[in-house]
């Protein structure tokens, strides 16, 4: 782990009707110097083997990855996002955050503070897809997710291979 940082904060979630979510944790860095900058994040994500960087924001409709897990880092602004589908948990994360979503961890934009910019990237470059929780795709994402492999590190350089494995 980088020097001065401390260690995510995890959040487990159950399955929530069409969301599947995962067995692995979320995790959710605070505060990261990295994470403050877009072109930092992109840089870091990079170092770790974290690839396809975008930027952009969260849609603001509940769905979820079945083919890559992904990371988050908030670089302006604030969201509230609502994490696990409907009935899961809604946290609030603001500029230096990160999340680290395996697949099949659903989220949502439940409202932000209008300057919103996330940068976004996936282990290796996976390719993802967005799915949204339909119900007769169950069985299909269910096996896409068992299929994803875990990544090879951390996207901020923390403790992902212990809290994962």
């Amino acid at each position: 782990m980088s020097e001065g940082q401390s260690a995510p904060e995890t959040l487990a979630l159950e399955p929530d009707g069409g969301i599947p979510n995962s067995r692995l944790p979320v995790l959710i860095y605070r505060g990261l110097e990295l994470a403050e900058e877009a072109a930092s994040a992109e840089s870091a994500f990079a170092e770790h083997g974290w690839r396809g960087a975008w930027r952009n924001g969260i849609f603001g409709f509940h769905h979820f990855h079945s083919t890559a897990h992904e990371v988050l880092a908030i670089v302006a602004g604030s969201v509230q996002v609502r994490l696990g589908g409907p009935g899961g948990r809604s946290l609030q994360v603001a500029r230096g955050d990160v999340l680290v979503l395996p697949a099949g961890t659903g989220h949502r934009n439940e409202g932000d503070s209008g300057d919103l910019l996330v940068v976004g990237a996936y282990p290796n470059g996976m390719t993802w897809d967005v799915r949204r929780g339909n119900p007769g795709e169950y069985d299909e994402v269910t096996a896409n997710i068992a299929a994803v492999p875990l990544p090879d590190a951390d996207p901020v350089g923390g403790t992902l291979a212990q809290l994962w494995r």
